[in-house]
């Protein structure tokens, strides 16, 4: 009966003293929240202005957030009353079994931090890897964010990035657009390429160099095909096709030039009566 007098006693200095504590890490853990977000947002900043690569400073920034995380919640369980000293050991001597469970992670931090130093992508760029076509909008520790061009996100795996062959279609100033143009076997092959290289020179967002093509380049079973290669500003690369293509439509169809689809003529035989 003592004992539990005594406790009950006890009990109010143990709720206060405890209390104190718990308030006290989550004090710690709010606040160092808040200085890994500030951690973050000055790294971003600090790297802006001396005009660092922004795939670099989102990589380090976010890399800073991680580690001084991690310390906040160190700070945070020792507060409360766990051996911090113990709970690194144990974090050390688990490592090993950590890292082989975690190897897709580990691998994934590994694609990044390569990514970051060969710099196959940039942030902005259109890119096209891991079975995705999008613009780079983030490379964080594991991943890296696309955004599609009908707006989705896509978070694509960093070993998948690099474990693949990634299309950059933003790396060069410029772009050359490959179109086949394919008319009639009665149309005039003089008139169809003159026509052809006049949609070309009158489209403002083409370049006068490197020059473009246009050659006749196939006799196909249905059509003859010509190729136009003009060479346009990454930029403008939609833009511009999109323009030539309707342009040459119109100029074929004002010039009476057939543009033909694949056909099939059917010869019916009447076969002898008995």
């Amino acid at each position: 009966m003592g004992d539990w007098n005594q406790m009950a006693a006890d009990l109010p200095g143990l709720v206060v003293t405890y209390g104190v504590k718990i308030l006290l890490a989550l004090v710690i853990f709010i606040v160092g929240k808040y200085i890994a977000n500030l951690v973050k947002k000055l790294t971003n900043k600090t790297m802006a202005n001396r005009k660092i690569d922004k795939t670099v400073s989102s990589f380090v920034a976010n890399i800073a957030w991680t580690v001084v995380f991690a310390f906040t919640v160190i700070a945070a369980l020792g507060q409360v009353g766990v051996q911090t000293a113990s709970l690194v050991a144990v974090i050390g001597a688990a490592g090993l079994a950590v890292g082989l469970a975690l190897q897709g992670s580990l691998a994934n931090f590994a694609a990044g931090v390569l990514m970051v130093l060969f710099r196959p992508c940039r942030v902005g760029d259109y890119v096209e890897a891991a079975g995705v076509s999008g613009t780079v909008d983030e490379i964080t520790i594991f991943s890296t964010r696309l955004l599609t061009p009908d707006n989705k996100v896509v978070i694509a795996p960093n070993s998948a990035m690099m474990s693949g062959t990634i299309t950059n279609y933003s790396t060069m100033d410029t772009r050359r657009i490959d179109l086949v143009i394919g008319v009639s076997y009665d149309a005039d092959i003089k008139l169809t390429k003159q026509i052809l290289t006049d949609v070309v020179e009158k489209c403002d967002l083409v370049l006068s160099e490197p020059g473009y093509t246009i050659a006749l380049a196939e006799l196909a079973d249905s059509s003859v095909n010509f190729v136009v290669r003009p060479w346009v500003k990454t930029s403008d690369y939609w833009p511009a096709r999109f323009a030539l293509m309707e342009a040459v439509k119109v100029s074929l169809d004002d010039a009476g030039i057939g543009i033909p689809y694949p056909q099939m003529d059917l010869y019916l035989k009447e076969m002898p009566s008995a």
